[in-house]
């Protein structure tokens, strides 16, 4: 008779060993799962991107979301719960109160990415927000919007003020924003609700809180206004000086958002508005700090693929009638005038000072901007990127401020570097003769004079801003007198004019 084999599987298994099979398997089960919930929860870093290029533009990320966004429920809820801080211009509860644009069917407005990092879905402003904005043809048209002009319906300084003092308000708090979340979001689990969402609004508040104490100098001064921003004061603050031990003339520095068009054109010219950079590359990085990247979260795909695209993107042409006759009699005015400093046309840029420097003693224009960005900021901006290969070598500190092509210059007003000037047909007053007072912010569209209308200052509830020309850094003397063609009779002028629209 065979005998049968046992094995020590056929043993029978000792209660206790059950007993400690079974805690160890429920220890597991309440270890691991959490864990693997919250590794997929909290460890992806998914940025919304976009295969088509002017989409990406409008809402891709740039990287700056990981250090800087806010969370997106809570972004979209502020408005609500902060709905006494928003600027009294008769705009939506919304950030259009900030000139910030909303395409149908769109949440988020144009100039704000998207990136899933640490558990949540985060925002922040990327750099269309700057380089957008949209023409009316009448009162009661639709705008049409335009990528790569500025922004001349964004009020910045509003915006970044409306944020600060939402985190101080008492009501930036868990009992009040997470119900607005969970409205919005129709329901929070428990788990978002009472852990996830409270931390990052104490977090968003401590964050905006610091931030204010350090920014707070430059936004108590002169109103930047719509489409301008105080770029390098901002600047100084990464570098830690001391913004309130600097002479006053440091600190007014604002200027008119430029365009991004034809940047191919533009490579080895001086760029920025004081010219103190010859590399586009570095320009455009620099910029990229002000949609809240670092260089350890700067992602240099999504950017170079802007760069790309901005070599030789065109601007778009003018949209209205052209007088063929005056704009040839201003082409040859032009070429007599404009030419040297400015380029043959909006798309050849040749011209033996296009690009260049022209001495600030020579041009005579507002110098706030000038003078904010110092000796100092220049040599501090060497050590950004340090140990990475795009390490920046070329800012430097000039004496006056550049002379652009002039591409789009339809869609670029108002006029001058710090956008004192509402229109080109103004630009060829004397500096006496151009409107000491006007409105910014309106895109509704002046196809006589050229540029956007600056005499309303309310139209159907929406108020504009003043611009007041006799306040630091927003004068409106200079390029003026005979060699720039403020001398010119008034016929002249116009036809100039007439011929730029063809640029």
């Amino acid at each position: 008779m065979n005998k049968r084999i046992k094995f020590p599987s056929d043993r029978p298994i000792a209660p206790w060993r059950r007993r400690f099979l079974t805690l160890l398997a429920l220890v597991l089960i309440i270890v691991l799962v959490p864990l693997i919930y919250l590794a997929a929860r909290f460890l992806p870093d998914r940025p919304v991107t976009y295969a088509n290029i002017e989409d990406h533009f409008k809402y891709g990320s740039t990287g700056g979301e990981r250090e800087s966004g806010f969370p997106y429920w809570i972004w979209r809820a502020l408005p609500q719960v902060c709905a006494s801080h928003l600027p009294d211009n008769g705009a939506p509860r919304s950030y259009e109160a900030f000139g910030l644009v909303y395409e149908p069917g769109k949440d988020l407005p144009i100039g704000v990415m998207q990136r899933r990092h640490l558990g949540i879905d985060r925002v922040f402003l990327n750099c269309a927000v700057c380089h957008h904005s949209t023409v009316r043809d009448k009162p009661d048209a639709e705008p049409r919007v335009y990528l790569g002009m500025p922004a001349a319906r964004l009020d910045l300084m509003a915006f970044e003020r409306f944020m600060f003092n939402c985190a101080a308000d008492e009501r930036f708090r868990a009992e009040y924003i997470v119900p607005e979340v969970e409205r919005l979001a129709g329901g929070l689990n428990a788990f978002d609700r009472y852990v996830v969402y409270p931390v990052a609004i104490g977090l968003m508040r401590e964050r905006l809180l610091m931030l204010k104490g350090r920014l707070n100098i430059t936004l108590n001064g002169v109103e930047w206004g719509p489409g301008r921003v105080d770029t390098f004061n901002a600047a100084k603050i990464l570098f830690n000086i001391p913004l309130d031990r600097l002479p006053e003339h440091e600190l007014h520095g604002a200027a008119d958002f430029p365009s991004v068009w034809n940047q191919r054109s533009r490579q080895g010219m001086q760029l920025h508005w004081d010219g103190n950079n010859t590399k586009v590359e570095e320009r455009n990085k620099s910029a990229a700090f002000g949609t809240g990247t670092t260089p350890a979260t700067l992602d240099i795909d999504a950017i170079g693929r802007l760069e790309e695209w901005m070599r030789d993107v065109k601007a778009p042409p003018y949209p209205y009638p052209i007088n063929k006759d005056l704009a040839g009699r201003g082409a040859a005015l032009y070429k007599q005038y404009c030419v040297s400093c400015h380029g043959a046309n909006g798309q050849d840029f040749t011209g033996d000072k296009v690009g260049q420097v022209t001495p600030i003693a020579e041009i005579g224009t507002d110098r706030g901007r000038l003078d904010s960005y110092t000796y100092e900021l220049a040599v501090n901006q060497g050590t950004l990127y340090a140990g990475y290969p795009w390490r920046f070598q070329n800012f430097r500190k000039t004496y006056g401020y550049t002379n652009m092509p002039l591409d789009g210059i339809w869609l670029r007003g108002p006029y001058l570097h710090n956008g004192s000037v509402p229109t080109l047909r103004d630009l060829l007053e004397v500096s006496w003769r151009r409107p000491r007072v006007f409105y910014r912010g309106n895109d509704l569209y002046d196809p006589i004079k050229v540029g956007f209308v600056s005499t309303l200052a309310e139209e159907k509830g929406r108020k504009y801003f003043r611009y007041d020309t006799s306040l630091p850094s927003n004068g409106n003397l200079g390029h003026e007198g005979k060699a720039y063609g403020t001398s010119l009779p008034p016929a002249d002028k116009d036809a100039i004019v007439e011929y730029m629209k063809t640029f």
